[in-house]
């Protein structure tokens, strides 16, 4: 069929029909003023509805405080605040946050080298003998060069060897990727780039399950805490972390 061209008179019916129809947005009042929009905050910074919200930063973009090695007092001198972004540069071994959490939403940012490999633990405890025997890992990797990549429950996003990501959302190696925590008693989320990517419940029948097929049979205490330390992962790569911030919700 031939392609119609509407004439001048159909257009400005068109248009003026659009006009007319209660989709458009409305006037604003004349004399009131245009209520703000919050600029997206800075990194390594909040805006003021977040803070209202009762988020606080884990990093402030300069120094390590609030961290430290996992099972030690002092923060590995391999973890640095390296360009405003907390960054695995040499062997150092996985750090904690020093406050624990139960309840909570965390936000962060991630950049991973070429074909690298960490993750973001949560609710870790000391009492296991590293931080994936404990608390759940959302998987940080180069999809596109680490061999993890091709396999679904190690893939970016991933509740590591536990659940697959619903999509590969990554930005390319080198790149910032927004990843979300949210925990809620048994009730966990990860969100990745505006993605959530996987949905569980803690001591589910599926969740007990999947532990039976994973790495973490016989691992007595994995994902039994109810709160504990968020903790990021020496991999043996160089990976960075920014904009790290925390909500503790009831």
């Amino acid at each position: 069929m031939g392609r119609v061209v509407p004439s001048a008179l159909t257009l400005a019916t068109v248009v003026l029909a659009a006009a007319c129809s209660g989709s458009a947005p409305p006037a604003p009042t004349p004399g009131q003023p245009t209520p703000p929009v919050e600029e997206p905050a800075a990194p390594n910074t909040l805006t003021a509805a977040e803070r209202a919200a009762g988020w606080r930063l884990l990093f402030d973009g300069q120094s390590t405080g609030g961290w430290r090695g996992f099972r030690l007092q002092t923060m590995p001198a391999g973890w640095q605040s390296v360009d405003g972004a907390l960054t695995r540069s040499a062997a150092a071994g996985d750090i904690i946050t020093i406050d624990e959490f139960a309840n909570f939403e965390l936000a962060i940012e991630w950049q991973i080298a070429p074909g690298g490999n960490s993750g973001i633990m949560y609710r870790v405890s000391e009492s296991a003998d590293t931080t994936f025997f404990s608390g759940p890992e959302m998987q940080v990797l180069d999809n596109a060069q680490n061999p993890s990549g091709g396999t679904a429950t190690s893939s970016a996003g991933a509740c590591y060897d536990m659940y697959a990501p619903s999509a590969d959302v990554t930005h390319p190696a080198g790149s910032w990727n927004q990843a979300r925590v949210v925990a809620n008693g048994s009730h966990i989320e990860h969100w990745l780039n505006g993605v959530k990517v996987v949905e569980y419940e803690l001591g589910s029948a599926d969740w007990l399950a999947r532990v039976q097929l994973s790495m973490f049979r016989g691992v007595a205490g994995y994902g039994r805490e109810t709160h504990g330390h968020i903790a990021l992962q020496d991999h043996g790569d160089r990976v960075a972390y920014r904009s790290i911030k925390i909500r503790s919700t009831p």
